[in-house]
């Protein structure tokens, strides 16, 4: 665990879409992680390489900053595409897998690309009825898009 965060098992739950998009609009460095969560995974502060078992140098998140090119499109349909790409997540993983947000430093990628998260600081659970309501959002687009689930089959 980084020495510079205390570890804090109370932390707040993000109750809507909106709330998490005024976080996101107000501070950059943010990531969402589906894990068990903080108290598990600052204990370590590293993810493994599910195919090969390699230990990787950071925890693998999802950034929710928003790219440039993204310009003056909603940012509540960016921060409800970041959550919706992964809420295969618990259902694939089982157990006690919830989305957490974390501010922290990139410090590689890992062999999916995804960014490896260090000096990480929890900011908060996301509640179920957030991952459904970016559901809904996504669901109203108007191009087709399904989660990153590798083992969905249609």
């Amino acid at each position: 665990m980084d020495q510079n965060h205390t570890l804090r098992t109370d932390l707040p739950t993000f109750t809507s879409l909106d709330e998490l998009t005024r976080l996101v609009t107000r501070r950059r460095g943010l990531y969402v992680r589906w894990s068990r969560g903080p108290h598990v995974d600052l204990s370590d502060v590293s993810s493994r390489d599910e195919l090969t078992g390699v230990k990787l140098p950071g925890l693998s998140a999802s950034p929710l900053d928003i790219e440039e090119w993204w310009g003056e499109r909603p940012v509540r349909v960016w921060v409800a595409r970041r959550l919706y790409d992964y809420c295969h997540l618990p259902q694939v993983r089982g157990g006690p897998t919830r989305p957490w947000i974390l501010h922290g430093a990139e410090s590689g990628r890992g062999p999916d690309n995804e960014p490896l998260v260090t000096d990480v600081e929890p900011l908060g659970w996301i509640a179920e009825q957030v991952i459904e309501e970016a559901t809904r959002v996504i669901t109203e687009q108007p191009g087709p898009w399904g989660p990153l689930d590798r083992n969905q089959r249609d």
